[in-house]
């Protein structure tokens, strides 16, 4: 029954017969005369109090509930017994374990009426949400600070860069500042778009026969900036391992486990990656010295945005940062290959082990024939760049112009169409969130121009959902990159062009 209690004035003593429509109440309901004696008790009250009529009909509130002497519950059943005005409560009863909600109201007879009913699980679910916003909360603050972290170097390396008169060594220091702290925010913002996709179903792996060696060396190169002191040692098994995998999803998986054991053990302590292998499953565990974790935190560990202790101690407290969805991102990818992800740790001060486990695959079967792989030719092409942010479309010309080709820039939609036309590029870098007429529509209305169908056109987007991939397709786009892309991404693409 929602909405609050219903109040019943005028019961007077036991009915002969039980009212029945108190017991078809969900909610509990007795009575109790001014001398506190039960009168009456519903079946429902039997059910939620775990006490039968004829072992409390009769008895004083006190003599049938002396566990509840005192309590607030007893107070305000006094108040209103002596004031003659109905109150309200919740209240959680260590006694049953339950919540409850109680409504106690004045009878005509001097006594009083009670209501009460369970609300447990509404309770359960409003600490939920309450969790749920804290972390919410403090996952904001943690994005907020982590951001700043690789912005303020790289505002650090531009002043320095427009400094007149700066040394020849302090520019190229400055540029891989810059470097550095871009790859920095781009992982950041990587992780949130894995979260949201993972979030949405819409993370999708591109899985094969892989050797679990080379996973694990990409993982370790991914790492490396993050081994600083520490004795790391790998242990592989003789003969080569096999798994079904998305080696680069299992690579993030390992590097994120082996980021987070260096990020949790000083520098001289111990860091271990070891695989194992048996008939039907592979493990790889990475255990470390370090910090331990508490048992506390143990079932909430692999949540997304889950983070152990407040962002600020954390921060004090000399432990590096991270988004909270590292272990949540890792457990799901695991889980989408078919596997497990489990951690064990004897408690603060005694390092962790996470362990993955995945299902054995058989070696794939030799290649037929050898495929050549595709490789930028380094002939020049005729490249349009379109982009409504000036710096953006600048830097990224300039880049193909080191690489000697012939480039064009446009800042709309409108002036790509026209470049297009005039210009007759080989390949067309076309960003989709653009004024006026967007990338979509552009790419469309080039592809109707005479030469159009022939032009190699990629979008070059912030957006890298499968539903953008999939209206980029629709538009006519022959390629998706999201930004900001990488070098040898860049390259592959002028390699394929007709």
């Amino acid at each position: 029954m929602e909405g609050p209690l219903p109040r019943i004035v005028g019961v007077s003593g036991p009915p002969a017969k039980p009212v029945d429509y108190l017991e078809g109440l969900m909610e509990g309901f007795v009575a109790y005369d001014a001398g506190w004696r039960m009168t009456y008790m519903n079946a429902s009250g039997e059910r939620l109090l775990g006490r039968s009529r004829a072992d409390v009909l009769g008895k004083t509130w006190h003599q049938a509930f002396p566990h509840a002497v005192g309590n607030p519950v007893d107070r305000m059943y006094q108040r209103v017994m002596s004031q003659r005005a109905p109150e309200r409560m919740e209240y959680f009863y260590p006694h049953y374990k339950t919540w409850m909600e109680i409504s106690a109201s004045p009878m005509t007879d001097g006594g009083v009426g009670v209501y009460f009913r369970d609300i447990s699980d509404r309770k359960a679910a409003e600490a939920k949400l309450h969790e749920s916003a804290r972390r919410k909360d403090e996952f904001l603050a943690t994005l907020a600070h982590e951001l700043r972290n690789p912005l303020a170097p790289i505002a650090n390396a531009v002043e320095v860069l427009n400094l007149q008169g700066s040394k020849e060594e302090v520019p190229e220091a400055a540029r891989a500042v810059i470097g550095r702290q871009l790859k920095v925010m781009a992982r950041l913002i990587e992780d949130l778009l894995d979260a949201s996709r993972i979030t949405s179903g819409k993370l999708e792996l591109r899985r094969a026969p892989v050797e679990l060696a080379a996973v694990v060396d990409e993982a370790l190169e991914t790492s490396r900036p993050h081994v600083r002191g520490h004795e790391f040692t790998v242990a592989l098994p003789a003969g080569r391992v096999w798994v079904d995998a998305d080696p680069v999803r299992l690579a993030q998986v390992f590097s994120n486990l082996i980021n987070n054991a260096c990020k949790y053990t000083p520098a001289g302590g111990q860091v271990r990656l070891a695989v194992e292998r048996d008939a039907a499953s592979v493990r790889v565990k990475v255990r470390d010295s370090g910090e331990g974790i508490a048992a506390e935190h143990m079932p909430r560990l692999f949540e997304m945005f889950s983070q152990v202790g407040p962002a600020l101690h954390r921060h004090q407290s000399g432990r590096h940062g991270g988004l909270g969805i590292g272990l949540a991102i890792s457990r799901a990818l695991v889980e989408m290959h078919g596997g497990t992800i489990e951690v064990a740790s004897e408690g603060p001060g005694r390092g962790a082990e996470f362990t993955v486990t995945l299902p054995a695959a058989e070696a794939p079967a030799p290649l037929n024939a050898a495929r050549g792989e595709a490789r930028y030719s380094g002939q020049p092409r005729r490249i349009l760049v379109v982009d409504d942010n000036e710096d953006t479309a600048a830097s990224l010309a300039m880049l193909l112009r080191a690489d000697g080709h012939t480039v064009e820039v446009a800042n709309d939609g409108q002036g790509a169409v026209a470049a297009a036309a005039a210009f007759r590029p080989g390949t067309i870098l076309l960003d989709i969130g653009l004024p006026g007429m967007n990338g979509f529509d552009a790419c469309r209305a080039i592809r109707s121009q005479a030469g159009g169908e022939a032009i190699q056109i990629a979008a070059l987007t912030g957006w890298g959902q499968e539903e953008d991939q999939r209206r980029s397709r629709e538009a006519g786009f022959d390629a998706h990159l999201v930004k900001p892309v990488d070098r040898p991404a860049l390259l592959a693409l002028l390699a394929a062009a007709r």
